[in-house]
């Protein structure tokens, strides 16, 4: 049976913030936990759009912060469903701060999350495919299956040598 396909642009979700001074630490910079539980909102409303069903978060990818966010700034969330496996999808999240007052604007980080849509029950169930419409959807469709793979060897679910995908990048024999 073929699943049906929606695009990422299916899945997109903006979120928006403005940082209060519960939400800073003593330098008066965002605190990464709350920027964290943000991305994870965000992503995970993007992953019930695109699957029409409840969902769980699996796995977090590396978030590097590269750029504060300070107190007063507003910070805008975009998530958007990259690739679906069978019950999982991998979710980016771009992040970005506003000064309005000035009207710069930085890039402050991105990460993937990946969920898994579960029946009412808690099984995980099948998801529709991605149909990308782009070269920046195609590009980060591809590159899915790398960092899946990644995902599962660090997660100790996966042999390196079962990699195929990661193979040509470590060399792996």
């Amino acid at each position: 049976m073929s699943r049906k396909k929606k695009t990422p642009q299916e899945s997109l979700v903006s979120m928006t913030e403005l940082v209060l001074p519960n939400d800073t630490n003593t330098l008066n910079n965002l605190m990464g936990g709350r920027l964290m539980h943000w991305m994870d909102i965000v992503s995970a409303i993007s992953a019930q759009k695109h699957s029409n069903r409840i969902v769980v978060t699996a796995s977090v990818d590396n978030i590097s912060f590269r750029h504060p966010i300070m107190l007063g700034h507003v910070v805008t969330l975009k998530a958007r469903v990259t690739r679906a496996f069978s019950s999982s999808m991998e979710v980016r999240i771009d992040v970005e701060a506003e000064d309005v007052p000035s009207g710069k604007k930085i890039e402050s980080n991105s990460a993937y999350f990946t969920f898994v849509a579960v029946d009412q029950s808690g099984r995980p169930i099948d998801v529709p495919e991605i149909e990308t419409t782009n070269e920046e959807e195609k590009a980060l469709y591809e590159g899915a299956l790398r960092r899946r793979q990644l995902r599962l060897i660090l997660a100790g679910r996966m042999k390196p040598s079962e990699a195929n995908e990661l193979k040509s990048i470590f060399e792996i024999k």
